[in-house]
């Protein structure tokens, strides 16, 4: 187990939060997307613009996983209200972002960030976890369905100027 901890991110942490999304959304996909891609998507899905957004929303939670001994943040998670193109109810509640950084993978700290996700929609009330998934990212979507998840939809997820699938899964809670 590594040494580690979880932390509520607070206004003042977009900053570190942009820097982290970037990073590991560029580590996960470097080698399915092109570079302008993955800029345009970082410029409007991972400014400090978008993360304060997140979070000013009382009802989001934002986590972040940091290393022992300097507190580096190498993961972190983003619950919000649900944007899918199924049907949702006031039940539910999406994790929208679960990265770590590849390096720190296998450690458990994947593991935490996803009960933690989980904690956070129960303390809210919430009865469903709703995610999204990249459809060809066979080693996420094993990790989802060891936590319970199945699919239960599709959408189509546009990264700069290209159109992937993504699996929708739900979690009952």
């Amino acid at each position: 187990m590594a040494d580690f901890t979880l932390r509520r991110c607070v206004a003042g942490d977009e900053p570190m939060l942009s820097l982290l999304g970037g990073a590991s959304f560029l580590e996960a996909f470097a080698d399915v997307l092109d570079g302008p891609d993955i800029l345009a998507h970082w410029q409007k899905n991972h400014s400090v613009e978008k993360y304060a957004e997140y979070l000013a929303a009382p009802e989001n939670r934002i986590y972040v996983a940091e290393m022992a001994p300097g507190n580096a943040p190498v993961g972190y998670t983003v619950c919000t209200a649900p944007d899918f193109p199924i049907d949702t109810t006031p039940d539910d509640y999406e994790l929208r972002r679960i990265y770590l950084l590849y390096r720190f993978q296998g450690l458990g700290i994947g593991r935490a960030l996803m009960d933690q996700a989980i904690v956070s929609a129960r303390e809210l009330g919430y009865k469903r976890l709703l995610l999204g998934v990249y459809g060809e990212n066979f080693g996420a979507i094993r990790f989802y369905e060891k936590a319970g998840f199945t699919q239960i939809g599709e959408r189509f997820f546009t990264v700069g100027a290209t159109t992937h699938h993504d699996a929708v899964m739900a979690k009952p809670l």
